[in-house]
Protein backbone atom coordinates (compact mmCIF):
# COMPACT_ATOMS: atom_id res chain seq x y z
CA UNK A 1 0.00 0.00 0.00
CA UNK A 2 1.23 3.43 -1.32
CA UNK A 3 1.94 6.36 1.81
CA UNK A 4 -1.03 8.18 0.07
CA UNK A 5 -3.26 5.19 -0.05
CA UNK A 6 -2.31 4.74 3.90
CA UNK A 7 -2.93 8.18 4.47
CA UNK A 8 -6.28 8.26 2.89
CA UNK A 9 -7.47 5.06 4.64
CA UNK A 10 -6.83 6.65 7.76
CA UNK A 11 -9.40 9.24 6.96
CA UNK A 12 -13.10 9.02 7.75
CA UNK A 13 -13.49 9.28 3.80
CA UNK A 14 -10.80 6.33 3.03
CA UNK A 15 -12.71 3.80 5.51
CA UNK A 16 -16.12 4.38 3.87
CA UNK A 17 -19.68 4.79 5.90
CA UNK A 18 -20.48 2.66 9.04
CA UNK A 19 -22.42 -0.73 7.60
CA UNK A 20 -25.79 -1.27 9.56
CA UNK A 21 -29.00 -3.67 8.72
CA UNK A 22 -32.19 -2.61 7.89
CA UNK A 23 -33.42 -3.62 11.46
CA UNK A 24 -30.95 -1.57 13.20
CA UNK A 25 -31.87 1.54 10.40
CA UNK A 26 -35.55 1.13 11.55
CA UNK A 27 -33.91 1.27 15.24
CA UNK A 28 -32.95 4.19 14.93
CA UNK A 29 -35.76 6.00 12.87
CA UNK A 30 -37.56 4.89 15.93
CA UNK A 31 -35.61 6.21 18.22
CA UNK A 32 -35.41 9.60 16.41
CA UNK A 33 -38.80 10.03 16.19
CA UNK A 34 -39.18 9.33 19.87
CA UNK A 35 -36.86 11.81 20.57
CA UNK A 36 -38.02 14.56 18.27
CA UNK A 37 -41.35 14.11 20.02
CA UNK A 38 -39.81 14.14 23.58
CA UNK A 39 -37.99 17.72 22.32
CA UNK A 40 -40.68 19.03 19.93
CA UNK A 41 -38.10 18.63 17.62
CA UNK A 42 -39.37 19.81 14.00
CA UNK A 43 -38.24 17.47 11.08
CA UNK A 44 -39.71 18.30 8.16
CA UNK A 45 -40.41 21.77 6.94
CA UNK A 46 -43.90 23.07 6.03
CA UNK A 47 -44.91 23.85 2.66
CA UNK A 48 -45.31 27.46 3.48
CA UNK A 49 -41.53 27.48 4.64
CA UNK A 50 -40.48 25.51 1.53
CA UNK A 51 -41.65 27.74 -0.73
CA UNK A 52 -40.95 31.16 0.73
CA UNK A 53 -36.88 29.48 0.47
CA UNK A 54 -37.55 28.21 -2.87
CA UNK A 55 -38.59 31.79 -4.13
CA UNK A 56 -35.63 33.74 -1.86
CA UNK A 57 -33.17 31.51 -4.32
CA UNK A 58 -34.25 31.83 -7.29
CA UNK A 59 -32.59 34.78 -9.63
CA UNK A 60 -30.04 34.98 -7.17
CA UNK A 61 -27.14 36.80 -9.77
CA UNK A 62 -29.59 39.84 -10.82
CA UNK A 63 -30.88 40.39 -6.80
CA UNK A 64 -26.90 40.59 -6.29
CA UNK A 65 -26.06 42.60 -9.13
CA UNK A 66 -28.96 45.39 -7.50
CA UNK A 67 -27.62 45.18 -4.56
CA UNK A 68 -24.16 45.96 -5.16
CA UNK A 69 -24.52 49.51 -5.48
CA UNK A 70 -26.13 49.33 -1.88
CA UNK A 71 -23.13 47.50 -0.41
CA UNK A 72 -19.23 47.59 0.24
CA UNK A 73 -17.57 45.76 -2.86
CA UNK A 74 -15.31 43.34 -1.92
CA UNK A 75 -14.90 41.06 -4.63
CA UNK A 76 -11.29 42.21 -5.30
CA UNK A 77 -10.45 41.36 -1.81
CA UNK A 78 -8.48 37.90 -1.58
CA UNK A 79 -11.31 35.62 0.65
CA UNK A 80 -11.32 32.16 1.16
CA UNK A 81 -13.27 30.06 3.92
CA UNK A 82 -11.84 27.07 6.25
CA UNK A 83 -13.86 24.06 7.04
CA UNK A 84 -14.08 20.51 7.75
CA UNK A 85 -14.10 17.77 4.82
CA UNK A 86 -17.72 17.31 5.70
CA UNK A 87 -18.99 20.34 6.24
CA UNK A 88 -22.89 21.13 5.33
CA UNK A 89 -22.66 25.40 5.71
CA UNK A 90 -20.20 27.60 4.24
CA UNK A 91 -20.82 30.33 6.21
CA UNK A 92 -17.75 32.01 6.87
CA UNK A 93 -14.77 33.45 4.85
CA UNK A 94 -11.89 35.30 6.45
CA UNK A 95 -9.46 38.19 4.93
CA UNK A 96 -6.25 39.30 6.09
CA UNK A 97 -3.81 42.06 5.48
CA UNK A 98 -0.65 43.75 7.33
CA UNK A 99 -0.38 46.94 7.73
CA UNK A 100 2.87 49.33 10.07
CA UNK A 101 1.39 49.22 13.50
CA UNK A 102 -1.40 47.00 13.39
CA UNK A 103 -3.79 43.74 11.47
CA UNK A 104 -6.70 44.42 9.09
CA UNK A 105 -8.98 41.17 9.92
CA UNK A 106 -12.33 40.61 7.71
CA UNK A 107 -14.65 38.27 8.59
CA UNK A 108 -17.30 37.47 6.20
CA UNK A 109 -20.40 35.91 7.62
CA UNK A 110 -23.38 34.98 4.77
CA UNK A 111 -25.69 37.38 4.72
CA UNK A 112 -28.66 35.43 6.19
CA UNK A 113 -31.30 38.07 7.36
CA UNK A 114 -31.16 39.21 3.85
CA UNK A 115 -33.75 36.37 3.29
CA UNK A 116 -34.88 35.45 6.50
CA UNK A 117 -36.18 38.52 8.59
CA UNK A 118 -39.25 39.35 10.92
CA UNK A 119 -42.44 38.62 9.41
CA UNK A 120 -41.23 35.99 6.71
CA UNK A 121 -42.08 32.06 7.23
CA UNK A 122 -38.43 31.31 7.13
CA UNK A 123 -37.86 33.35 10.26
CA UNK A 124 -41.23 32.33 12.16
CA UNK A 125 -39.81 28.70 11.72
CA UNK A 126 -36.57 29.50 13.15
CA UNK A 127 -38.14 30.80 16.00
CA UNK A 128 -39.86 27.60 16.36
CA UNK A 129 -36.64 25.87 15.87
CA UNK A 130 -33.61 28.02 17.49
CA UNK A 131 -30.74 25.89 16.33
CA UNK A 132 -29.99 23.31 13.54
CA UNK A 133 -29.67 20.22 15.45
CA UNK A 134 -26.43 17.66 14.83
CA UNK A 135 -27.81 13.97 15.54
CA UNK A 136 -24.35 11.57 14.25
CA UNK A 137 -25.47 11.26 10.48
CA UNK A 138 -28.63 13.06 10.85
CA UNK A 139 -29.29 16.72 10.69
CA UNK A 140 -32.32 18.71 11.40
CA UNK A 141 -31.27 22.07 9.71
CA UNK A 142 -32.84 25.31 11.49
CA UNK A 143 -33.18 27.03 7.84
CA UNK A 144 -34.27 24.81 4.84
CA UNK A 145 -31.17 23.76 3.36
CA UNK A 146 -31.99 25.71 -0.12
CA UNK A 147 -30.37 28.62 1.71
CA UNK A 148 -27.31 26.66 2.73
CA UNK A 149 -26.90 25.33 -0.55
CA UNK A 150 -26.94 28.04 -2.57
CA UNK A 151 -27.07 32.24 -1.64
CA UNK A 152 -25.91 31.96 1.93
CA UNK A 153 -22.70 29.08 0.99
CA UNK A 154 -19.90 31.45 0.34
CA UNK A 155 -18.69 28.79 -2.21
CA UNK A 156 -15.46 30.01 -4.40
CA UNK A 157 -15.99 31.98 -7.82
CA UNK A 158 -19.47 33.46 -6.99
CA UNK A 159 -20.63 36.56 -6.08
CA UNK A 160 -22.22 36.54 -2.78
CA UNK A 161 -23.82 38.54 -0.33
CA UNK A 162 -22.23 39.10 3.25
CA UNK A 163 -22.52 40.69 6.41
CA UNK A 164 -18.94 42.10 7.04
CA UNK A 165 -17.05 42.89 10.32
CA UNK A 166 -13.36 44.64 9.60
CA UNK A 167 -11.59 44.79 12.46
CA UNK A 168 -8.28 46.79 12.66
CA UNK A 169 -6.40 45.57 15.64
CA UNK A 170 -3.29 46.67 17.50
CA UNK A 171 0.02 44.52 16.85
CA UNK A 172 0.69 45.92 20.40
CA UNK A 173 -1.49 44.49 22.45
CA UNK A 174 -4.30 43.10 19.68
CA UNK A 175 -6.84 45.62 20.89
CA UNK A 176 -9.81 47.29 18.83
CA UNK A 177 -8.20 50.09 16.88
CA UNK A 178 -11.47 50.62 15.00
CA UNK A 179 -14.66 48.00 14.31
CA UNK A 180 -16.52 48.41 11.30
CA UNK A 181 -19.60 46.35 10.50
CA UNK A 182 -21.41 46.10 7.11
CA UNK A 183 -23.58 44.84 4.63
CA UNK A 184 -20.86 43.49 2.13
CA UNK A 185 -20.59 41.83 -1.73
CA UNK A 186 -18.12 39.21 -1.52
CA UNK A 187 -16.26 36.52 -3.57
CA UNK A 188 -14.10 33.79 -2.19
CA UNK A 189 -11.26 32.92 -4.05
CA UNK A 190 -10.86 29.10 -2.26
CA UNK A 191 -12.76 26.34 -0.04
CA UNK A 192 -9.90 25.21 1.85
CA UNK A 193 -10.51 22.14 4.68
CA UNK A 194 -8.83 22.10 7.68
CA UNK A 195 -6.03 19.92 6.44
CA UNK A 196 -5.67 21.61 3.44
CA UNK A 197 -5.12 25.00 5.17
CA UNK A 198 -1.90 23.09 6.75
CA UNK A 199 -0.16 22.71 3.77
CA UNK A 200 -0.73 25.94 2.72
CA UNK A 201 0.87 27.01 5.98
CA UNK A 202 3.65 24.47 5.01
CA UNK A 203 4.28 25.14 1.30
CA UNK A 204 5.50 28.55 0.52
CA UNK A 205 4.78 27.74 -3.25
CA UNK A 206 1.16 27.40 -2.79
CA UNK A 207 -1.80 29.95 -3.03
CA UNK A 208 -2.68 31.64 -0.25
CA UNK A 209 0.27 30.66 1.94
CA UNK A 210 1.15 34.06 2.58
CA UNK A 211 -2.59 35.04 3.60
CA UNK A 212 -2.83 31.52 5.94
CA UNK A 213 0.69 32.53 7.41
CA UNK A 214 0.10 36.21 8.39
CA UNK A 215 -3.69 35.34 9.87
CA UNK A 216 -1.91 32.19 11.52
CA UNK A 217 0.76 34.53 13.33
CA UNK A 218 -2.85 36.60 14.53
CA UNK A 219 -4.34 34.05 15.53
CA UNK A 220 -1.68 32.23 17.49
CA UNK A 221 -0.85 35.40 19.53
CA UNK A 222 -4.73 36.20 20.34
CA UNK A 223 -4.49 32.39 21.49
CA UNK A 224 -1.72 32.92 23.79
CA UNK A 225 -2.96 36.59 25.02
CA UNK A 226 -6.36 34.34 25.91
CA UNK A 227 -5.02 31.50 27.69
CA UNK A 228 -2.69 34.95 29.51
CA UNK A 229 -5.89 36.19 30.65
CA UNK A 230 -7.24 33.08 32.05
CA UNK A 231 -9.91 32.21 29.08
CA UNK A 232 -10.37 28.31 29.83
CA UNK A 233 -8.63 26.54 26.59
CA UNK A 234 -10.31 22.76 27.39
CA UNK A 235 -8.64 21.80 23.95
CA UNK A 236 -4.82 22.45 23.87
CA UNK A 237 -3.74 20.07 21.11
CA UNK A 238 -5.76 22.19 18.05
CA UNK A 239 -4.04 22.58 15.10
CA UNK A 240 -3.35 26.12 13.29
CA UNK A 241 -6.34 25.48 10.92
CA UNK A 242 -8.56 25.10 13.84
CA UNK A 243 -6.93 28.32 15.19
CA UNK A 244 -7.50 30.42 12.72
CA UNK A 245 -10.88 29.69 12.42
CA UNK A 246 -11.62 29.57 15.95
CA UNK A 247 -9.95 32.68 17.37
CA UNK A 248 -11.08 34.94 13.86
CA UNK A 249 -14.51 33.95 15.03
CA UNK A 250 -14.55 34.80 18.59
CA UNK A 251 -12.66 38.38 17.92
CA UNK A 252 -15.43 38.81 15.24
CA UNK A 253 -18.44 38.04 17.97
CA UNK A 254 -16.69 40.14 20.73
CA UNK A 255 -16.37 43.12 17.96
CA UNK A 256 -19.86 42.71 17.48
CA UNK A 257 -21.35 43.03 20.77
CA UNK A 258 -18.51 45.44 21.79
CA UNK A 259 -19.56 47.71 19.25
CA UNK A 260 -23.36 47.05 20.03
CA UNK A 261 -22.49 48.09 23.84
CA UNK A 262 -19.92 50.27 23.67
CA UNK A 263 -20.19 51.95 20.28
CA UNK A 264 -24.28 52.41 19.52
CA UNK A 265 -25.67 51.49 22.98
CA UNK A 266 -28.09 49.04 21.60
CA UNK A 267 -29.39 45.87 23.49
CA UNK A 268 -28.52 42.35 21.71
CA UNK A 269 -28.40 38.92 22.43
CA UNK A 270 -25.32 38.15 24.76
CA UNK A 271 -23.84 35.36 25.70
CA UNK A 272 -23.78 34.83 29.23
CA UNK A 273 -21.91 32.21 31.01
CA UNK A 274 -21.89 32.50 35.13
CA UNK A 275 -19.15 31.01 37.10
CA UNK A 276 -19.05 27.91 39.20
CA UNK A 277 -18.83 28.35 43.19
CA UNK A 278 -15.26 28.50 44.78
CA UNK A 279 -16.55 25.47 46.40
CA UNK A 280 -17.17 23.64 43.03
CA UNK A 281 -13.82 25.00 41.84
CA UNK A 282 -12.12 23.39 44.47
CA UNK A 283 -13.92 19.92 43.54
CA UNK A 284 -12.66 19.77 39.84
CA UNK A 285 -9.20 20.99 40.83
CA UNK A 286 -8.90 18.45 43.57
CA UNK A 287 -10.35 15.53 41.16
CA UNK A 288 -8.24 16.83 38.79
CA UNK A 289 -4.59 16.31 40.84
CA UNK A 290 -5.69 12.93 42.23
CA UNK A 291 -5.11 12.10 38.36
CA UNK A 292 -2.14 9.82 37.46
CA UNK A 293 0.76 12.14 35.79
CA UNK A 294 -1.44 15.32 36.00
CA UNK A 295 0.42 18.66 38.31
CA UNK A 296 -0.77 22.11 38.67
CA UNK A 297 1.99 24.76 38.78
CA UNK A 298 1.52 26.82 41.93
CA UNK A 299 1.86 29.89 40.13
CA UNK A 300 -1.39 29.32 38.45
CA UNK A 301 -3.57 28.28 41.26
CA UNK A 302 -4.90 32.34 41.38
CA UNK A 303 -7.28 31.47 38.66
CA UNK A 304 -8.94 27.91 38.51
CA UNK A 305 -9.13 28.42 34.66
CA UNK A 306 -5.54 29.42 34.15
CA UNK A 307 -4.60 26.20 37.09
CA UNK A 308 -7.27 24.01 34.13
CA UNK A 309 -4.90 25.26 30.87
CA UNK A 310 -1.87 24.30 32.59
CA UNK A 311 -3.02 20.73 33.55
CA UNK A 312 -4.15 20.20 30.02
CA UNK A 313 -1.28 21.28 29.12
CA UNK A 314 1.07 19.04 30.81
CA UNK A 315 -0.96 16.33 30.88
CA UNK A 316 -0.32 13.03 29.82
CA UNK A 317 -2.88 12.56 26.78
CA UNK A 318 -4.91 10.02 28.77
CA UNK A 319 -6.31 12.24 31.20
CA UNK A 320 -7.51 15.23 28.97
CA UNK A 321 -10.77 13.29 28.60
CA UNK A 322 -11.32 13.10 32.57
CA UNK A 323 -9.71 16.77 33.06
CA UNK A 324 -12.26 18.10 30.46
CA UNK A 325 -15.30 15.90 32.03
CA UNK A 326 -14.23 17.09 35.90
CA UNK A 327 -14.42 21.11 34.78
CA UNK A 328 -17.26 20.44 32.89
CA UNK A 329 -19.41 18.70 35.73
CA UNK A 330 -19.07 22.06 37.79
CA UNK A 331 -19.20 24.82 35.01
CA UNK A 332 -23.29 26.12 34.98
CA UNK A 333 -24.95 25.86 31.94
CA UNK A 334 -24.30 29.00 29.23
CA UNK A 335 -27.76 30.90 28.83
CA UNK A 336 -28.56 34.17 26.07
CA UNK A 337 -29.99 37.01 27.70
CA UNK A 338 -30.66 40.88 26.73
CA UNK A 339 -28.11 41.94 29.34
CA UNK A 340 -23.91 41.21 29.00
CA UNK A 341 -24.35 40.83 33.10
CA UNK A 342 -21.87 38.92 34.45
CA UNK A 343 -20.43 38.21 31.07
CA UNK A 344 -18.72 34.60 29.70
CA UNK A 345 -16.95 33.38 32.56
CA UNK A 346 -15.07 30.42 30.86
CA UNK A 347 -13.63 32.55 28.19
CA UNK A 348 -13.01 35.16 30.28
CA UNK A 349 -14.77 38.30 28.06
CA UNK A 350 -16.76 40.64 29.78
CA UNK A 351 -19.18 41.03 26.67
CA UNK A 352 -19.79 38.51 24.32
CA UNK A 353 -22.66 36.94 21.97
CA UNK A 354 -22.82 35.44 18.67
CA UNK A 355 -22.76 36.34 15.41
CA UNK A 356 -20.44 33.95 13.21
CA UNK A 357 -22.95 31.10 12.68
CA UNK A 358 -26.93 32.89 11.55
CA UNK A 359 -27.59 29.92 9.53
CA UNK A 360 -27.51 27.27 12.15
CA UNK A 361 -28.24 29.38 14.99
CA UNK A 362 -31.04 31.82 16.38
CA UNK A 363 -28.63 34.13 18.36
CA UNK A 364 -26.78 35.02 15.46
CA UNK A 365 -29.67 35.75 13.23
CA UNK A 366 -31.02 38.07 15.44
CA UNK A 367 -27.72 39.64 16.19
CA UNK A 368 -27.82 40.02 12.30
CA UNK A 369 -30.78 41.76 12.25
CA UNK A 370 -30.08 44.36 15.22
CA UNK A 371 -26.68 45.14 13.96
CA UNK A 372 -28.48 46.41 10.57
CA UNK A 373 -31.79 47.57 11.78
CA UNK A 374 -29.74 49.14 15.21
CA UNK A 375 -32.83 48.32 16.64
CA UNK A 376 -33.95 45.47 18.70
CA UNK A 377 -36.84 42.82 18.11
CA UNK A 378 -39.88 43.92 20.50
CA UNK A 379 -39.66 40.23 22.43
CA UNK A 380 -36.12 40.07 22.47
CA UNK A 381 -36.28 38.40 26.14
CA UNK A 382 -38.29 36.04 24.86
CA UNK A 383 -36.20 35.04 22.13
CA UNK A 384 -32.96 34.92 24.44
CA UNK A 385 -35.66 32.80 26.40
CA UNK A 386 -36.43 30.47 23.50
CA UNK A 387 -32.64 30.03 21.95
CA UNK A 388 -31.56 29.11 25.61
CA UNK A 389 -34.21 26.72 25.98
CA UNK A 390 -34.19 25.00 22.23
CA UNK A 391 -30.07 24.69 22.71
CA UNK A 392 -30.12 22.57 25.92
CA UNK A 393 -32.93 20.08 24.19
CA UNK A 394 -30.77 19.79 21.25
CA UNK A 395 -27.52 18.91 23.21
CA UNK A 396 -30.17 16.57 25.69
CA UNK A 397 -31.33 15.12 22.29
CA UNK A 398 -27.85 14.56 20.69
CA UNK A 399 -26.36 13.06 24.07
CA UNK A 400 -29.47 10.60 24.01
CA UNK A 401 -28.96 9.73 20.08
CA UNK A 402 -25.43 8.66 21.27
CA UNK A 403 -26.16 6.70 24.38
CA UNK A 404 -28.65 4.98 21.92
CA UNK A 405 -26.24 4.19 18.96
CA UNK A 406 -23.35 2.50 21.66
CA UNK A 407 -26.91 0.40 22.93
CA UNK A 408 -27.32 -1.13 19.49
CA UNK A 409 -23.17 -1.40 18.90
CA UNK A 410 -22.14 1.75 17.19
CA UNK A 411 -19.80 3.98 17.57
CA UNK A 412 -21.49 7.74 17.72
CA UNK A 413 -18.11 9.19 16.44
CA UNK A 414 -17.59 7.05 13.60
CA UNK A 415 -21.04 7.10 12.62
CA UNK A 416 -20.51 11.04 12.91
CA UNK A 417 -17.83 10.87 10.52
CA UNK A 418 -18.51 8.40 8.01
CA UNK A 419 -22.33 8.11 8.01
CA UNK A 420 -24.30 5.44 7.68
CA UNK A 421 -25.19 2.80 4.78
CA UNK A 422 -27.94 0.29 5.11
CA UNK A 423 -27.04 -2.82 3.78
CA UNK A 424 -29.31 -6.12 3.25
CA UNK A 425 -28.47 -9.59 4.01
CA UNK A 426 -26.76 -9.82 0.66
CA UNK A 427 -24.96 -6.63 1.12
CA UNK A 428 -27.05 -5.01 -1.17
CA UNK A 429 -26.85 -1.34 -0.32
CA UNK A 430 -30.66 -0.26 0.40
CA UNK A 431 -30.25 3.41 1.57
CA UNK A 432 -27.79 5.94 2.23
CA UNK A 433 -29.66 8.58 3.43
CA UNK A 434 -27.05 8.79 6.53
CA UNK A 435 -23.92 9.85 4.71
CA UNK A 436 -22.06 12.90 4.79
CA UNK A 437 -21.43 15.13 2.11
CA UNK A 438 -19.07 14.30 0.02
CA UNK A 439 -16.64 17.42 -0.87
CA UNK A 440 -16.93 18.61 -3.86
Amino acid sequence: MSNDAQAQAGTAEGQGPVEISPEVARQLQEKREELFEEFEIRDAFPGPVLSEARARTEDVHDEIRDEVDDRQDLRELTTWTTDPIDAQDFDDAISIKENEETYTLWVHIADVSHYVHPGSEMWDEAVKRGNTVYLPAYTIHMLPPTLAETVCSLVPNEDRLAHTVEMEIKKENLSFENIDIYKSVIESDERLTYSQAEKRLDDESLPLHEECALVFELADQMHEQRKEDGSLVLNPSRDRAHTIIEECMLKANKAVTHELMWGRGVEAMYRVHPQPTPDQWDKALREIMELDGVKIPSASFDDPRKAVNAALEDSPGRALNKIQRAVLKVMPRAKYMNDPFGGHHALNFDIYGHFTSPIRRLSDLINHWIVHENDVPEDLIELCDRASDRQKDAETAERLYKQFLEEVGLDPYAVNNRGIVTVDEDGTVVDEDGLPPKEE
